[in-house]
């Protein structure tokens, strides 16, 4: 009698019960039928293709990104009693042998591949001709990767349509964890997997607290956070001390597991010694080290030796480690998509967990630098266009949680009437709110009228009443919101925007124009029939800010002194033309008042054009 995915689920894995959509998927493979999975990290991917790769007949083909990954997958595999294997670069020429040997005569269940090696014409053979060894499926993890939109582009990917092409009738699943709407269309239209069906579940984790701090002293804020976990810091130690030389070491640590991401291997090595010479074991792991230096720290976290790894991004990839409390990023991660990945490695057992981001003007410099040295340009202003949106959700004002799953194509139903999760800083020490429903009607109309098709700096332009080439190339200046606007500075409309893409008023389409686009809820609020109250931006202290508070101010002054007369002028025009009376002189009066127009954080480019004079 064959076994159930039930029986396989419990008997095999030790799990009682599926996860959300697990069921279904793997439902779908064992019919032959292809599927593409977006399911977050922690959520149970790698059982989704593992289970049915046991029921069907043959052997199934896993393609995945890092051996590292692949290693953790055949052990645990294996520790199960599953025939698993790798086939990759790092094999000797004997050991390669010997998998295909046992590939041939179908004495392996699973078989993870390197792209490289899946895509060339000896392995494809191999598995097209009849007496190369049955294949059960196709599974293409990571698939955001064959994505020219995806947060981590690898071109060898973009090879595995073959694998469709040779193998016609065999199942495939593609899964990732992280892809906005448009990268899921290019996924699926890469592997030709149009007509497959989708599970997209939640990317919700509402058990971990998001927090994003200015760093100004990151040390002493590390500090600050690692003892509300248990991690007690003591004076500093004399002399260079890894955690191996950490008092109790061979046991477990007090306070709780986590995570500390870093950009670099220097400044990964750097971190874990410094908390090392403060009493706190900490082991770092980077590419740098060599694979059994990884595979110490790797095994000592897992197994509690060590309770804090400072790593880099690839560290974290395929383990399961339930328990880790809290994700710290020391440096700005690259994107959202990064970010989500990252922090959903805290708190996979549903117990409270946090993320906390330090956020650093210098790291954004630094990150845009390394997107600038990108050759290939499309790639390029992608990456621009997500670390823009990093920046954004870092400085937003509204509930964090909503803002990420928004940019992850997720809406948030409100709980209870409340668009506020309740565990995140923003929402935890909420901004002033103040009426913003006719600023944002000023938004909506400049995004009407420009016909949807322009981006955040372009609406805004028109509305602030720029006269710059394009605006004029286009006749945009001829529009009744051109300089509407001047009275606020460009931060300020910019975080404007961003809260009305955020709340669902707008859009902002992720190919490669990001233009702002009306949705449906707009409607209401155009016409004048519900307000709106946004949160006010916060203002830094003049310390903090320093010389850009002081431009920032005079730039808004002087452009709301130039455009002011005209605008009025326009927008009392374009409020009757909508049935509204005219704005009276005492409303504009008071709107210059409101706080709307003072400079905030995310100034990106502005502030650091200033940072550079001050260093």
């Amino acid at each position: 009698m064959t076994a159930t995915p039930g029986e396989i689920l419990r008997t095999v894995f030790g799990y009682p019960e599926f996860r959300t959509n697990q069921e279904q998927v793997i439902e779908t493979l064992l019919r032959g039928e292809d599927v593409f999975v977006l399911m977050p990290t922690g959520g149970g991917k790698s059982l989704c293709y593992q289970i049915p790769a046991i029921l069907r007949p043959g052997t199934g083909i896993v393609v995945s990104p890092l051996i590292s990954l692949m290693k953790d997958q055949v052990d645990a595999l294996r520790a199960n009693g599953v025939r698993a294997a790798a086939y990759n670069s790092s094999l000797e020429a004997g050991e390669a042998r010997e998998v295909l040997i046992d590939l041939r005569a179908g004495r392996l269940d699973l078989l993870y591949v390197s792209p490289e090696r899946a895509t060339s014409d000896g392995f494809l053979e191999r598995l097209a001709e009849p007496a190369g060894g049955r294949v059960a499926l196709i599974a293409v993890d990571e698939a955001h990767c064959i994505s020219q939109w995806g947060h981590d582009f690898r071109p060898e990917y973009v090879e595995l349509r073959r694998l469709r092409e040779r193998l016609p009738g065999v199942p495939m699943v593609a899964l990732t964890a992280t892809a906005d709407p448009h990268t899921r269309d290019d996924i699926r239209r890469q592997l030709g997997l149009e007509r497959a069906s989708c599970f997209v579940s939640s990317f919700d984790r509402p058990n971990i607290r998001l927090e994003v701090v200015d760093k100004l002293n990151p040390h002493a804020q590390l500090q600050r956070f690692l003892a509300g976990y248990g991690h007690a810091v003591r004076p500093a130690l004399s002399g260079s001390m890894g955690w191996r030389a950490q008092p109790g070491s061979e046991g477990a640590h007090e306070g709780e597991a986590g995570i500390i991401y870093c950009s670099t291997r220097k400044r990964t090595d750097d971190l874990a010694a410094y908390l090392c010479g403060r009493g706190i074991a900490a082991g770092a792991y980077h590419a740098g080290l060599s694979a059994e230096e990884r595979d110490e720290v790797q095994e000592a976290f897992i197994f509690d030796r060590i309770k804090i790894v400072v790593a880099t991004v690839a560290f974290g990839m395929g383990i399961d480690k339930t328990n880790v409390r809290f994700v710290v990023h020391w440096d700005l991660p690259q994107h959202l998509e990064g970010y989500y990945q990252e922090i959903g490695r805290a708190g996979r057992d549903g117990l409270p967990a946090s993320a906390l981001m330090l956020f650093g003007w210098e790291d954004v410099a630094r990150v845009r630098a390394l997107i600038e040295k990108g050759g290939n340009e499309q790639r390029v202003a992608v990456e621009r266009h997500k670390l823009g949106a990093l920046v954004g959700f870092a400085r937003e004002l509204t509930c964090r949680r909503r803002a990420l799953l928004g940019y992850l194509g997720e809406t948030v139903k409100p709980d209870g009437g409340r668009p506020e999760c309740g565990n995140c800083d923003v929402c935890l020490d909420p901004p002033e709110l103040y009426d913003a429903t006719e600023d944002a009607r000023k938004a909506l109309s400049c995004v009407y009228r420009t016909g949807g098709r322009f981006g955040v700096g372009h609406v805004v332009d028109v509305l602030r009443g720029s006269q710059n080439q394009r605006i004029v190339s286009l006749g945009h200046e001829r529009l009744s919101t051109y300089g509407i606007g001047a009275d606020r500075s460009t931060q300020a409309w910019r975080s404007l925007l961003r809260q009305l893409v955020h709340l669902g008023y707008l859009r902002q389409d992720m190919g490669e124009y990001p233009v702002l686009k009306l949705t449906p809820s707009a409607a209401p609020l155009l016409r004048g029939e519900v307000e709106l109250r946004l949160a006010r931006p916060r203002v830094r202290s003049t310390t903090e800010v320093g010389v850009a508070a002081a431009e920032g101010e005079a730039a808004a002054a002087r452009a709301a002194q130039g455009g002011r007369r005209g605008a009025k002028r326009r927008w009392s025009e374009t409020r009757t033309g909508e049935g509204l009376p005219p704005r009276t002189a005492a409303e504009w009066e008071a709107g210059g008042d409101d706080g709307v127009g003072r400079p905030e954080d995310d100034a990106l480019f502005e502030e650091l054009r200033v940072l550079r004079r001050r260093i």
